[in-house]
């Protein structure tokens, strides 16, 4: 059974974590979207065709390491999205719980 102060700080959660989970989002974006830049930039460091340039990218040290940040970017956006989603619902589940009540009261 889900109480009023539990539900009350399921609220609190979403409206203060709200700031947190767009800079998540944001942050998730542009390392998706930097990565492609990224890869132009280290490929036109190197000679060759477009293929060997494309696998020289790859390769880069500085790409894998952007790899990184994106695995990271994507983490801290889905674990936020998670949590959010489950306060949601705690709420949600406490409506249908405080409407049973009323409606067994009535």
């Amino acid at each position: 059974m889900i109480n009023d102060d539990e539900a009350e700080r399921a609220v609190d959660f979403l409206r203060d974590s709200a700031e947190k989970a767009a800079h998540a989002r944001a942050e998730r974006a542009f390392a998706e979207e930097y990565r492609k830049s990224m890869k132009a930039l280290i490929m036109s460091h190197h000679e060759g065709s477009i293929a060997l340039q494309e696998r020289n990218a790859y390769m880069d040290e500085k790409y894998i390491a952007h790899l990184g940040a994106i695995r990271d970017a994507v983490f801290q956006d889905e674990l936020m999205r998670a949590q959010r989603e489950a306060a949601h619902a705690k709420i949600m589940a406490w409506q249908t719980q405080s409407a049973n009540l009323r409606g067994a009261r009535i």
